[in-house]
């Protein structure tokens, strides 16, 4: 591997600067991204391996990542599973019939991932030769609690109520149904690490919904089998946006990193996790809208506060559609030329 700064730091090993790359950085903000999306609907971007690969590529060419991460989305798992979903361009996921009750499981069911999902192997393996070993490939999927939200809720919400409702209503479904979306994730991320990814991400994007205990009984146990199952293969980064309050428990899964959002401080992340896993984060995407030179200012603090072991510089959540190219392009270079020494 050409760069494998982020290999090094999953692996506590060290570092001449931090790793650097953004979730969300193959996609909207970039021009070039758009001009596919003016052709192709979202599924088929997901869905034809040599599109999912340019897009992959975009933003290690344009904007000169540490680390590509594969363009495709979390809920190609229900879809595999069963469930109808459909992305409405500017408004987001609908799944036109969710699951409601324990007779709706019979309409989903653990499939064969390699028939159901083998267009992301494809995939990956295309990426991976067209990357010739520059940077690694991350590979990724929703963590079970987060899917289960979308397939219950039947669309995008702030506070998934009636998923947090079936789970308190008809607690032994939702537990069958976790389980059968952690079997299928299972699958599916072995199927990636097969094919080439290099590291995988867990996104628990609504972890911080849930009240610590309901964490600790609706997501944990199942983003510990994924992990579990998947360590040995690969390194995994855990992200669950929001869930900082179970940041220690979330250490001891065998992940390799935890991502963290911007609400919470460096300090406090890096004493609650301890300094046996790599903390990935946290910059407030919204704040790549200041001017540049306050970007780099502002980023400068965030990598003073972390310090450059076990740490990867990324944001606190997705790029935004409305960052301009070149101020992501400031975010990745003010890393990549950070100075602990002059600061």
């Amino acid at each position: 591997m050409k760069n494998d700064l982020l290999l090094r730091a999953l692996d506590g090993k060290l570092v001449e600067r931090p790793p650097v790359w953004m979730m969300r950085q193959a996609g909207r903000y970039l021009p070039q991204y758009m001009k596919l999306r003016e052709r192709y609907s979202f599924f088929e971007r997901c869905a034809t391996p040599e599109l999912a690969c340019e897009i992959t590529l975009q933003p290690v060419d344009i904007i000169g990542v540490d680390a590509a991460i594969l363009f495709s989305d979390i809920l190609v798992v229900p879809q595999a599973m069963g469930l109808e979903v459909q992305l409405i361009e500017s408004k987001g996921p609908f799944l036109p019939n969710p699951i409601k009750s324990y007779a709706d499981l019979k309409r989903v069911s653990v499939p064969d991932v390699h028939e159901k999902l083998g267009y992301v192997e494809e995939a990956i393996q295309l990426i991976k030769k067209e990357l010739n070993n520059r940077v690694p490939l991350i590979g990724f999927a929703g963590a079970p609690w987060t899917i289960l939200c979308y397939m219950v809720q039947g669309k995008g919400s702030k506070t998934f109520d009636e998923a947090k409702s079936f789970c308190f209503t008809q607690s032994q479904t939702a537990h069958q149904l976790l389980q059968m979306i952690t079997d299928t994730t299972i699958a599916y991320l072995n199927a990636q690490v097969i094919a080439g990814a290099d590291v995988i991400q867990i996104f628990d994007s609504w972890g911080g919904l849930l009240a610590p205990a309901d964490f600790e009984a609706f997501s944990l146990p199942y983003i510990q089998q994924i992990v579990t199952a998947i360590k040995g293969k690969a390194p995994v980064i855990v992200f669950a946006k929001g869930a900082w309050y179970v940041l220690d428990k979330m250490a001891v899964t065998g992940a390799k990193a935890l991502g963290i959002d911007w609400c919470i401080r460096p300090q406090t992340a890096r004493k609650m996790a301890g300094d046996g896993i790599t903390l990935q984060g946290n910059f407030d995407p919204a704040k790549l809208l200041l001017p540049i030179p306050q970007i780099q200012k502002e980023v400068k603090l965030m990598l003073a506060e972390f310090g450059t072991e076990r740490y990867i510089a990324n944001l606190g959540h997705g790029i935004l559609p409305n960052i301009p190219v070149d101020h992501a392009r400031a975010f990745v270079d003010t890393v990549k030329e950070w100075n602990p020494r002059n600061r």
